[in-house]
């Protein structure tokens, strides 16, 4: 069964919370995170991605690149930027995004549990995102960005969170986006217990969003346990950092298909061959979004069409039966030539989050026509996991976004720690 720990959170002071935490490094290209870090020093994307440290052409990966998000991450602490809980605790983290609050866990997760399959995986990982990633974590000696896990609800869990609640939390803020971020913190030595029995309980955690950190975690994590003479397995290495959600607070958004055409492309047929696989209604000038799973919006010169799956479609099999894989299989690949989305340039993915009109304007420039997905469901992705098997690529989108530099799991022992004069902080009530 599951075992989710509490430990003791590296965290940023409650007056710079809001100064400090920033959205997941992945989510800039290079470009956009050298902007979004100008003249901000506090920011956590300069040590995510310090690269923008260096000039516009520097090598990214270099070795000097690493070096430098640790320096600037011990000269944060040395300040007095972070604190350290007192104890090991776990965190109740809140989300709020347009009036709907999502709350989830902060906490680490073993290794040995993604080893074995108790935390599963829907999507592959690409091995240059993983080294990224290892030499991050392995030269900072720290998590910095959580891995959004999900399990199925449990009573027990949420009676311990809604308790949680009640009381003040440590961060309350709005960023810049709108989101709103709070954290509460649970240290009382009987509600931590009772969360960590009932995650014990808990059969199958699985990966929502974060497999590159979560792969380069657990990389990181052999290479020192075959390095350390005298390993235990109690090592802070052996864990990962996470926020943990039940199914039914997630939000899945839409993510949708632009298509270029090839260049022996007949577009005079294109909606012909359209009508022979999917049952096709012109819908007009107003954006359609699809309304449920079989329903797909498509626009093209202009205007929108709604774009209905024969049953005969689904097959039974929990990946073949994602409409984005039946869009794939039965128009893309056959009508345009898209074999593999995955390297394809004809093809391009957009979030759910830049809205149906940033499908209408990529048709107007680069495209020649583009699809909106209903989102996957996430009992669709529990169902694939279970099964092990792997989605699409770009299948779910998740919103909101954890912010990184709110919560951080150093991987190395007190005793090797190369910072002194920590100030430390104590959390919640005892019971």
């Amino acid at each position: 069964m599951a075992n989710i720990i509490p430990f003791r959170a590296i965290r940023p002071r409650a007056d710079l919370a809001e100064r400090i935490a920033a959205l997941p490094y992945d989510v800039y290209n290079r470009k956009e995170a050298r902007e979004a870090v100008k003249e901000d020093d506090f920011t956590f994307l300069r040590i995510d991605r310090p690269e923008t440290q260096f000039p516009e052409d520097y090598d990214m990966y270099a070795p000097e690149v690493y070096e430098k998000a640790r320096e600037m991450f011990d000269q944060m602490i040395e300040d007095g930027f972070f604190v350290q809980e007192e104890k090991e605790a776990y965190y109740v983290y809140e989300l709020v995004m347009d009036g709907r609050s999502q709350v989830g866990i902060g906490a680490c997760a073993s290794v040995d549990d993604y080893d074995t399959q108790v935390i599963k995986k829907h999507e592959n990982t690409r091995a240059d995102k993983e080294a990224d990633r290892i030499r991050h974590v392995d030269v900072c000696s720290a998590q910095t960005g959580p891995i959004f896990l999900a399990y199925r609800r449990r009573e027990e869990i949420e009676r311990e969170v809604k308790r949680a609640m009640e009381g003040r939390p440590v961060y309350d803020f709005t960023a810049t986006d709108g989101i709103t971020h709070r954290i509460w913190v649970i240290d009382g030595a009987k509600p931590v217990e009772r969360i960590r029995n009932a995650f014990r309980q808990v059969e199958s955690i699985y990966i929502a969003d974060g497999h590159h950190r979560c792969a380069s975690a657990v990389r990181v994590s052999q290479k020192r346990r075959a390095a350390l003479p005298g390993y235990t397995g109690k090592e802070a290495f052996n864990y990962f950092l996470s926020v943990l959600f039940p199914d039914d607070q997630l939000m899945i958004m839409d993510y949708n298909r632009v298509v270029k055409p090839g260049a022996d492309f007949d577009e005079s047929t294109f909606l012909e061959k359209v009508k022979e696989i999917f049952a096709l209604e012109k819908m007009g000038k107003e954006p359609y979004k699809p309304q449920k799973k079989g329903e797909i919006g498509m626009y093209y010169r202009d205007d929108w069409y709604r774009l209905i799956i024969n049953s005969m479609f689904y097959k039974g099999d929990p990946v073949e039966d994602l409409d984005v894989a039946v869009l794939q299989k039965e128009l893309l690949e056959p009508v345009f030539g898209i074999e593999d989305p995955r390297v394809d340039e004809r093809i391009d993915f957009v979030g759910g989050i830049r809205g149906l009109a940033e499908l209408e304007r990529r048709v107007h420039t680069d495209a020649m026509a583009a699809f909106a997905m209903f989102p996957t469901d996430i009992h669709e992705l529990f169902a694939v996991s279970d099964a092990g098997k792997l989605m699409p690529p770009k299948s779910t989108w998740f919103e909101p976004k954890l912010r990184s530099g709110l919560l951080i799991h150093r991987i190395e022992e007190s005793g090797q720690s190369r910072r002194s004069n920590r100030e430390t902080v104590s959390g919640a009530q005892e019971d």
